[in-house]
């Protein structure tokens, strides 16, 4: 067993079975002799439900989990050569929306149906995935333990200002006809109406996707922190958990050493009283002892007695 089989079969498995299933590998590979693994696997973090949820959805869909995985490439490439990228954005929520479901029937199947904020968790990692490649290996891996979020507007990489429109930002464009004979400094007070209003309305959509990316970034960061508590509530109730475990082991442990000792008085008043017996029928030999020792001089003296009146009446 190497540490790539113990995180797969880690990770695998449900939360509730991964501590007993962590300290059984460790000491499975203590045993035979790799220290260095069995620190490893003792290292490897509890998955959280939402985690495992995705793990799931990588070891028993993984075609269905694909498909939004390459979709997420694609939307990097044209996020990266400035393009506008809204029919794939469609897509990829639409995709996201479809696993979502697959993930709550797998979890319920798997008799772990999920709840809030387990349920949003695994919406943020799944877009995630699509929006960084690093996450979207953790993904196809199914070794998740804790779930992913994206901060930011735009993929990992990407320029927000060049992703979000692919107007240019200097100078404004030469206006319309000035090839045909509009010489410089001849625009007419139309086309200086036309290029304000131009001018206006590119603004307007800067500032609006100025406004959108803080919202989203608003809330990127809201969502980050509430994962970090629910991963820090979940971490909590582990401990909770283990030392519960471990309350429970001790308590046994006390009345199993309880029990031996009852078990051990029991003995010795036993031992006692056989020892006791042992006494008595050590006297009660002796004595038999004595009374047949003493009946047998007896028996051989009347039998002396009856040889000698026989010989007397012989003569």
């Amino acid at each position: 067993m190497d540490l790539s089989e113990a995180v797969g079969e880690l990770y695998g498995i449900t939360p509730e079975e991964f501590v007993e299933t962590r300290k059984r590998l460790a000491a499975e590979a203590k045993k035979s002799g790799d220290a260095a693994l069995a620190k490893s696997i003792g290292a490897l973090r509890r998955p959280t439900v939402s985690a495992w949820a995705v793990n799931r959805l990588a070891r028993d869909a993984p075609d269905e989990l694909e498909e939004l995985l390459d979709l997420g490439a694609e939307l990097r490439s044209a996020w990266e050569s400035g393009g506008r990228p809204g029919e794939l954005d469609q897509r990829r929520a639409e995709l996201v929306t479809r696993l979502s479901r697959t993930v709550l029937t797998l979890a319920d199947q798997a008799g772990r149906p999920l709840r809030e904020p387990a349920t949003r968790e695994v919406e943020d990692t799944l877009h995630a995935a699509t929006m960084d490649p690093a996450v979207a290996e953790e993904v196809r891996d199914g070794r998740l333990a804790q779930p992913r979020t994206h901060v930011g507007f735009g993929p990992v990489g990407a320029l927000p200002g060049l992703a979000a429109s692919p107007a240019r930002t200097g100078a404004p464009a030469r206006p319309a006809g000035a090839e045909a004979g509009a010489g410089p400094g001849k625009r007419t007070p139309a086309r200086e109406k036309a290029g304000e209003k131009t001018t206006e309305s590119r603004a307007e959509a800067r500032r609006r996707e100025r406004e959108e990316a803080r919202r989203r970034e608003e809330e990127a960061r809201r969502r980050a922190v509430e994962q970090r508590a629910a991963a820090a509530a979940a971490e909590a109730e582990e401990a909770r958990r283990v030392l519960g475990e471990w309350e429970n082991e001790a308590g046994e442990a006390e009345r199993a050493y309880t029990a031996a000792g009852e078990e051990v008085e029991r003995l010795r008043r036993e031992l006692e009283a056989a020892r006791e017996r042992q006494e008595a029928a050590t006297k009660r030999l002796s004595v038999a002892e004595r009374e047949r020792n003493r009946a047998t001089r007896r028996a051989d003296e009347t039998r002396r007695r009856a040889q000698q009146a026989r010989d007397a009446l012989e003569t």
